[in-house]
């Protein structure tokens, strides 16, 4: 059985979709339902720009669903995609949780369903499965530990090395974790296809244009494992760094560089920029652009606030399992 959707008011023809606001208006009245309905807007890190500005609360996934849980809010709009609005209803389940687009996915999160793993849990039944976030809840419920790309090595650290890992989905970010942990994992081979997008090439050519830069780098790109590598052999610069969108952005603040290389998907490149003012950053492939992150407008935040869409739950006994997995990647 598959997590619950339920699409509350989906047909409503009077929302501001169809309307030619402003958008001063549209965040004028944005503000003014926030506060009438007692709710809380997050936006992740790769959100367009004016969502980002809107928001509560910007960051990472699992980041935002547990400041969300310890607000009063009585409603959580998530601007994400669909799996950290699930991750929301997990963590706040007296709270509703709306997305904005339904149709807001992940490429990462589909290549792994409950019922694969399930089937790759009897061929290795003694295996620990540790689950990147970026999954639906349905398959943390059937996770023993989660974890994110900042502490996925620990993770793996804290489990007995007499035991077989199972590591999903992402295979660049698992790559990543054996090398740092020298632990060999059965990974699964799904990404992220903006991310599986950037190339080793991609860097080493900005590389050569911009000596100075530092370069950052999100673990699941796609050149994250033979940046490894060539940092290794001193075919990067030493000033490069393997970290997660919410590390990136503490990076930056407190390096003295005055310019920086990010790959990863580019609306991060907002964020960094805005508090950051005066330094430069590079984006390492201005086509990593993620379609299910820029679906979001402020149109469609507006009608999610005045019509309920898209009210995301999670049957509580998937809930109740998926937080499990959650909360024992906390407590490490």
């Amino acid at each position: 059985m598959t997590p619950e959707r339920v699409l509350v008011g989906a047909t409503s023809g009077s929302s501001a979709v169809d309307s030619q606001m402003s958008r001063e208006d549209l965040i004028s009245e944005i503000n003014r339902l926030r506060k009438e309905r007692n709710a809380v807007i997050l936006a992740h890190n790769y959100q367009l720009p004016e969502i980002q500005d809107l928001a509560d609360f910007t960051g990472d996934s699992l980041g935002l669903s547990r400041q969300a849980a310890k607000t009063d809010a009585d409603v959580i709009v998530f601007c994400g995609v669909h799996f950290m609005a699930e991750t929301a209803a997990v963590l706040s389940p007296d709270k509703k949780v709306l997305l904005p687009d339904i149709e807001a996915g992940c490429s990462l999160a589909d290549t792994i369903t409950a019922d694969q793993l399930r089937a790759w849990k009897k061929e290795h039944p003694d295996a620990v499965v540790v689950s990147y976030v970026n999954t639906t809840a349905e398959v943390k419920a059937e996770t023993d530990i989660c974890c994110t790309s900042s502490n996925a090595v620990e993770v793996v650290q804290s489990i007995p090395e007499d035991k077989e890992i199972l590591f999903l989905p992402d295979m660049f970010l698992g790559s990543y974790v054996e090398k740092m942990t020298g632990r060999k994992m059965h990974i699964w081979m799904g990404e992220c296809h903006v991310h599986a997008g950037i190339h080793s090439d991609d860097l080493s050519q900005l590389t050569n244009r911009f000596p100075d830069a530092e370069i950052l780098i999100h673990p699941e790109c796609g050149c994250s494992t033979s940046s490894m590598y060539d940092l290794a052999v001193g075919q990067l610069p030493a000033n490069t760094s393997l970290l997660s969108t919410g590390k990136m952005l503490e990076h930056a603040r407190k390096s003295s560089s005055e310019s920086f290389i990010v790959a990863t998907e580019v609306g991060i490149l907002h964020k960094l920029t805005q508090e950051n003012p005066d330094k430069t950053f590079i984006p390492a492939a201005e086509h990593a652009v993620c379609p299910f992150m820029k679906k979001i407008t402020l149109e469609k935040v507006l009608r999610s606030l005045e019509s309920d869409v898209y009210h995301i739950t999670v049957e509580p006994e998937i809930a109740d399992r998926a937080r499990r997995a959650i909360e024992r990647m906390i407590e490490i």
